[in-house]
Parts: C-alpha cells; sequence; structure tokens
C-alpha cells in the first residue's frame, strides 16, 4: 500500500482549498455534547498540517444515518464547536456542504482557517456517489485529501467521487493506518501469526479463507473456536456452534494445510453450565466438555501455546477476543494473550497489528492497547481489509 499519494506530496498549499474526508460520527449526549474526542483529535495531525501550510481546509463528514434527509438532531453544528475546543482554534460551520452556503463559508474564512461542513449523509447522492452532487462539491476546492480510513470501505462521494475529480492525497491519519497494514499482511516480516476470535465463522468466512494464504499460523479463538472443534468431531455441549458450517471449517483447514498455514485451536477451555457472571466454572481439555456445560474461554494451557506462537512470529495481526471478555473470570484468556502480546511488542520483538470494535475493547480491558504496534478502530474497513478485498477510498489514493 506504500504506492499512494500522501499530502506531503502536495506543493504550494498556501494558495489551496483543501477538502479533507474525517471520521467525526462521534457519540454525543442527549444535550448534544460531545462525550468522546478521541476521532476529532485523530483529524489533528492532518487539519494542523495543512493549515499551518496556508491553506484552507474544509472538513467534509457524515453523522449518524440520516439517509438522505436533513435531520436537526443529526446535525454537526456541536461537533464544529467542540473540535474548535481540540484545536484550540476557530472552526467555522456551514448549514450546507455544497453551494452556495459552503462557498460562503469558505470565503470567509482566511487561508490556514478551518471550517466543517454539514453532514454530507443529508444529501441523498452521498451514499449512492453520485456525480451530480461529486461535480457540485468539487467546485469547492483544490485538492482532495481523505484521512477517514474507517469510511474508505464505501464508495461515497465523500470518500471515492471526490477523489476522481480533484488531485487526491491521504491525510496523516490514513498514512498511519495504510502504512500500518501494508507491514501486517502487504510484506510483513514473517513468520506472520494471525489470531481471529469473535462469536460467529459465518460473519467471517472471507476473512479466514484468506488469512489462510497469508498467514504462516492461524489462531482462532472466541465462539467460532467451538465450531472448528466440533468439524474436528469434539462435543461442545450447549456452546455457541454454527453445526451447518462444520464442512466449511474443514474446507478452510484443508486450504490452509495446503498453502503451509497451520490452524491453532484451542486445547483446553473454560466452561459453564450458564453464561453468567462469575458464574461455577473448571476448565477442561476440548474432549471432556459435557452436553449441558459451553464453552465460554480457552484455557491456560491454550494461552501458553498460543504465546510460544507469539515467540516464533515476527509480525503479528489480531482481530477478536479469545472468549466471552465482556463478563468474568471468561475474559482472562484474551488479557493474558494480549498482554504476551504487548510485552513481546515493548522488547522490539514483533509488530502486532490489531482491529475491529470488539479487539479494541478486549485490549482496553486488559491495558495493553497503548503498547500494541497499531491498533485500528476501523471496524467494518479493517475487516474487508483482512478479507482482501479492495477498499474504494483507498484505491482512488493509489498513484497511476
Amino acid at each position: 500500500m506504500s504506492d499512494f499519494r500522501r499530502i506531503e506530496d502536495v506543493e504550494d498549499l498556501a494558495l489551496k482549498t483543501a477538502l479533507v474526508r474525517v471520521d467525526f460520527n462521534v457519540p454525543v449526549n442527549e444535550a448534544g455534547e460531545v462525550t468522546d474526542d478521541t476521532r476529532l483529535r485523530a483529524a489533528l495531525p492532518t487539519v494542523q498540517y495543512l493549515a499551518n501550510k496556508g491553506a484552507k481546509v474544509a472538513l467534509l463528514a457524515h453523522f449518524g444515518r440520516p439517509k438522505g434527509e436533513v435531520k436537526p438532531e443529526l446535525n454537526l453544528k456541536p461537533v464544529a464547536e467542540a473540535f474548535a475546543g481540540v484545536l484550540g482554534a476557530p472552526v467555522a460551520f456551514a448549514s450546507d456542504c455544497v453551494g452556495e452556503v459552503a462557498s460562503n463559508a469558505l470565503a470567509s474564512i482566511q487561508q490556514g482557517g478551518v471550517v466543517l461542513l454539514e453532514n454530507t449523509r443529508f444529501k441523498p447522492g452521498e451514499t449512492k456517489n453520485d456525480d451530480t452532487l461529486a461535480d457540485e462539491m468539487a467546485k469547492l476546492g483544490d485538492i482532495y485529501v481523505n484521512d477517514a480510513f474507517s469510511a474508505a470501505h464505501r464508495a461515497h462521494v465523500s470518500t471515492e467521487g471526490l477523489a476522481r475529480r480533484l488531485p487526491a492525497y491521504a491525510g496523516k491519519s490514513m498514512e498511519r493506518e495504510l502504512d500500518a497494514l501494508e507491514a501486517a499482511l502487504g510484506s510483513p516480516e514473517r513468520p506472520v501469526l494471525a489470531v481471529v476470535g469473535g462469536a460467529k465463522v459465518s460473519s467471517k468466512i472471507d476473512l479466514l479463507k484468506n488469512l489462510v494464504s497469508k498467514v504462516d499460523a492461524l489462531a482462532i479463538g472466541g465462539g467460532m473456536a467451538n465450531t472448528f472443534l466440533a468439524a474436528r468431531g469434539h462435543s461442545v455441549g450447549k456452546s455457541l456452534c454454527e453445526h451447518d458450517l462444520t464442512d466449511t471449517c474443514r474446507e478452510i483447514e484443508k486450504n490452509a494445510a495446503a498453502a503451509g498455514c497451520d490452524i491453532i485451536l484451542p486445547q483446553d477451555v473454560v466452561v459453564a453450565k450458564e453464561f453468567a457472571a462469575n458464574a461455577d466454572h473448571r476448565i477442561c481439555s476440548t474432549g471432556e466438555v459435557a452436553d449441558n456445560e459451553m464453552i465460554l474461554d480457552a484455557g491456560p494451557e491454550s494461552v501458553g501455546i498460543l504465546a510460544i506462537a507469539m515467540d516464533a512470529a515476527k509480525t503479528l495481526v489480531w482481530n477478536g477476543p479469545l472468549g466471552a471478555f465482556e463478563t468474568t473470570p471468561f475474559d482472562k484468556a484474551t488479557v493474558e494473550a494480549a498482554r504476551a502480546a504487548a510485552s513481546r511488542c515493548r522488547d522490539g520483538n514483533l509488530t502486532a497489528v490489531a482491529g475491529g470494535g470488539d479487539t479494541v475493547a478486549a485490549l482496553n480491558h486488559a491495558g495493553v492497547a497503548s503498547d500494541f504496534t497499531f491498533v485500528s478502530t476501523a471496524g467494518g474497513a479493517f475487516l474487508e481489509w483482512m478479507e482482501g478485498k479492495p477498499l474504494p477510498g483507498v484505491e482512488a489514493l493509489k498513484k497511476s
């Protein structure tokens, strides 16, 4: 992914207006106040770089799911005010993202100034990548910058259409994401270990099929592992299990063997008769699960095997927890494995890239998110990248 255009490639920004796609889809409370400014802070490096070079910065963002209708409760004015606080400088607001209102807002700020345009998804043509809307929006700027990897898997006007009409570049946050992904699966240092967890095989079939052809070892955890264990002939009791996908699991294992990818499944598990916090539980081998028990976590032997696999790896890609980590004590395997990976990162022995909503929450729960080489907060885009699918918003930034 190193063949994409970066904002550092732009010459003479002082006389330009940059249309910058950011991810400002932030949580707000009932009073309309932003309750978590993580995504606002993520945009700072790009906005400050452009502003300091003297460019006018027009920020494009969506908020919620208005589905092409103007919904006052989803307007971005409160977000503009919150971003001004984060930026430490004025941020103008335009009540439209195209036309005279947007043009006037841009005319009202000086070079180096910042304006946030209204919710792009108020326009019906945004999610349809409508040519007319893209042409109208492109009139506002001289260059286009995409700094929202989280929306890069969508071919919308503000993520793809504009990139086809203006000189297009990756922002600082996008650069960091793409560089990390390149290091993880594009041209990684081998051996590469992937850890994939979560509830269902059905939601990650494409991901698993892609990974077995890309990595040297694939560790499977969470409810997904139960289906693979069932495919190997193990009883999984009343555990979450997609028995109708056991043939798919066997096919994935067959493909892995052909590609030289080692599949790592739990050897011991934590089981309980009910799924509840601090429920009575026991540790047993995968062949000893009773009919009235459910598997809720991987056991200590399995975590030890995974730690050994980490010792052998140079690169780690992680998506999904190893158990029901939201509920104690079934968070133990995820926490211990995450801490093992973090320790190897701190020692400089492992490059570890993680992503996906549950993954970020799990690493934060373990207190090690900051120790990983890179943690992506882009759920859908990160998953589609792991599945090997082209992301429209990224493809549009590639050098021709």
